[in-house]
C-alpha cells in the first residue's frame, strides 16, 4: 500500500501573520474610503504602524495589496500615495465588469446553469423584492440590498461554470468603485434612487429568465444593459457629492 501523504508543514506564525495583513488591509481601505486619508496623502509603513498599532510586516503586505487594487500609488522614492480616479477610469471599469458578467450570462445560458444555482438566485431576488416593497428605504434596507445584490451577481458568475471567468470577474469587481453595488448607496434616501433599484431588479429577473430559457444572446445583452445602472449611480454621486453616501466618492475627479 502507498504511504499516506503527510500534510504540508506550516510555518509558525504564518496563519496569524496573514490574518493580521488582512486586518491591516481592511483598516487602511476604510481610512481611505472614509476620507480620513485624503487624496494625494503620502503613506509610509512607519506612519501606519504607529496609527494602527500593528507591526511592519502586515502593514507592508496591506500597502502592497492596496497598491495592486489601485487605491494606492507606489511612489518612486518609497511609500505610497492615495490615488484619485477620473470619471472616465471609473466608467471604463464598470463597463469592463459589465462585459465580463455579460459573457458569464451567455455561457451560463449556452451550457445550462445548474438548477441549484438558478433556485438560489431566484430566492435571492425574492428577498430583494420584499425589501423594495417599502416606500422609503432606511439604512438597514439598503445594507440588505447591497448584500443581496452582491450575492446575486456572485451566483451569476458561478452559473458560467468557468474558474477562469470567475477569477477575472472577481478581479474587475475589486477595482475601486467597479463592484455591482459600488454606487448603490448614493443618495440612499432619495425617491429616484429607489426607482432605479426597482428597474435594476426587473433586469435581474429578465436575466435569470433568459439564462433558464437558454437564450444566450438575450442574457448577455440584458447584463450589459444592467451595468449601465451603475453608470447612472456614478453620475448622481458626482452631481451631488455632498449628499452621496458612497464611500470614497471624494477620490473621483469629474474631468480628466
Amino acid at each position: 500500500m502507498p504511504t499516506p501523504a503527510h500534510p504540508p508543514a506550516t510555518i509558525p506564525g504564518a496563519e496569524e501573520g496573514s490574518s493580521q495583513a488582512v486586518k491591516a488591509q481592511q483598516r487602511l481601505r476604510e481610512l481611505i474610503l472614509a476620507g480620513a486619508l485624503s487624496a494625494g496623502t503620502r503613506i509610509t509603513e512607519l506612519a501606519m504602524v504607529e496609527r494602527l498599532g500593528m507591526s511592519r510586516t502586515p502593514i507592508r503586505a496591506a500597502l502592497m495589496r492596496l497598491g495592486q487594487e489601485g487605491l494606492l500609488l507606489a511612489l518612486p522614492h518609497g511609500g505610497y500615495a492615495v490615488r484619485t480616479f477620473s470619471e472616465r477610469e471609473v466608467a471604463d471599469a464598470i463597463e469592463l465588469r459589465g462585459t465580463l458578467e455579460g459573457l458569464a450570462a451567455r455561457l451560463a445560458a449556452e451550457r445550462g446553469a445548474a438548477p441549484a444555482l438558478l433556485s438560489q438566485a431566484g430566492h435571492c431576488l425574492d428577498q430583494i423584492d420584499r425589501l423594495l416593497q417599502q416606500e422609503g428605504l432606511d439604512d438597514e434596507a439598503f445594507s440588505g440590498y447591497v448584500r443581496l445584490n452582491a450575492q446575486f451577481h456572485k451566483l451569476l458568475s458561478d452559473m458560467a461554470d468557468s474558474s477562469v471567468l470567475a477569477r477575472e470577474i472577481e478581479r474587475a469587481c475589486s477595482w475601486p468603485f467597479a463592484s455591482p453595488s459600488g454606487f448603490v448607496g448614493v443618495q440612499a434616501h432619495k425617491p429616484g434612487v429607489r426607482d432605479t433599484l426597482v428597474v435594476a431588479q426587473h433586469q435581474h429577473r429578465q436575466v435569470l429568465q433568459a439564462i433558464a430559457q437558454r437564450e444566450a444572446g438575450r442574457a448577455e445583452a440584458l447584463v450589459r444593459e444592467h451595468s449601465r445602472i451603475a453608470r447612472q449611480h456614478l453620475s448622481l454621486a458626482l452631481q451631488h457629492p455632498q449628499h452621496a453616501v458612497t464611500p470614497g466618492v471624494q477620490l473621483i475627479r469629474q474631468k480628466g
